[in-house]
């Protein structure tokens, strides 16, 4: 079996560090600030995208991308904590699965980040923006992470909290769970996979429970 996860909501919360580094962007560009909320609405998708339904011009993007990630350098171990749970769910799934990492955040900072809180050695392959030309919700980011995998003939998941994952699975052929730990509604994951647990380590133990044919 083969287990890919996202990151920000699924095994992480980097909410704290998303949302300073992007009012720090637009401050030191002097461009207005923006809600909280609008800017939560859309973690999951790639920095230009956010900035691009954030109502800024396109000018713009490309040095604000650039101040965002100088930022999120400084403070990103400092201000993303694991999920609840998290740590566990990986210890787990490693016992019965191969694992990998398929993230919208650019690749060097999450195998920092994943380093960081000693987890990283748990995956064969991360997979981030910088290694794709289309992100998810588009299917490259699985296909590379397979391309890295001994994937034929193995059963493979990608556990995710947003739609944006549990498409990306539907348009790689693979199967989606989704995850409440982060920023998609059950309402919102519903629409695409009817696998939907609290967070990632229910999510595994259900796989567990699969993979061992021990279903309650």
């Amino acid at each position: 079996m083969i287990i890919l996860f996202d990151l920000d909501g699924t095994l992480i919360d980097s909410t704290e560090a998303i949302l300073e580094s992007f009012h720090h962007s637009l401050a030191v560009h002097n461009l207005p600030s923006q809600k909280d909320t609008n800017i939560k609405a859309l973690i999951g998708y790639p920095l230009d995208i956010m900035y691009g339904n954030l109502g800024i011009d396109a000018m713009h993007i490309d040095a604000l991308i650039a101040t965002y990630k100088e930022h999120y350098r400084d403070i990103s171990r400092e201000k993303t904590e694991l999920l609840q749970n998290a740590k566990e769910a990986v210890l787990l799934a490693k016992e019965f699965a191969t694992l990998g990492i398929v993230t919208t955040k650019t690749g060097y900072y999450s195998r920092v980040l994943m380093e960081h809180f000693g987890l990283m050695q748990h995956f064969d392959v991360l997979i981030g923006r910088e290694d794709v030309q289309n992100p998810k919700p588009h299917a490259e980011p699985i296909f590379r992470a397979l391309e890295k995998l001994e994937s034929v003939g193995k059963e493979i998941w990608m556990i995710g909290d947003t739609k944006l994952d549990l498409i990306a699975a539907k348009n790689a052929e693979i199967n989606p769970i989704g995850v409440l730990s982060g920023y998609g509604t059950h309402e919102s994951l519903k629409e695409f996979t009817d696998m939907i647990f609290n967070d990632a380590f229910e999510a595994m133990k259900y796989l567990q429970k699969r993979k061992n044919n021990t279903f309650l």
